[in-house]
């Protein structure tokens, strides 16, 4: 079973931790040989793998922020579903919605599932 703080909370410490583009704040909520998986692209595992992925990410975006709409909470996952913003170097931005899903070991994510359509952030 997930050890809880207040899971509204957690999902909050995460995405503030995306949002501000902190890599190493962010692979710290995985197991040491989490997964992550992000739209399409094929999974990656343990956190350095992830830290190079999402570093490689963010380095395509000038910012992003989410909201969250709405939480589920299982036995051993968490859910999530809202919108993420992105801002392009270009200066421009797009709103694209999400799902994520988290298989959770303890209180840590051992897999990290995002379902989102990222092709239009990349369209002119």
């Amino acid at each position: 079973m997930m050890a809880q703080p207040d899971s509204v909370t957690w999902i909050g410490d995460l995405f503030a931790a995306i949002d501000a583009k902190d890599t190493g704040r962010f692979v710290a909520f995985l197991t040491p040989q989490g997964e992550f998986r992000f739209g399409s692209s094929p999974p990656v595992r343990g956190r350095e793998q992830v830290a190079a992925a999402v570093d490689g990410f963010f380095s395509t975006i000038a910012g992003l922020g989410h909201r969250v709409d709405r939480t589920w909470q299982g036995e051993n996952s968490v859910v999530c579903e809202g919108e993420v913003t992105y801002r392009r170097h270009d200066g421009s931005a797009v709103t694209l919605p999400f799902t994520d899903v988290f298989d959770m070991d303890g209180d840590k994510i051992a897999r990290y599932r995002i379902y989102i359509d990222a092709a239009p952030l990349y369209e002119n």
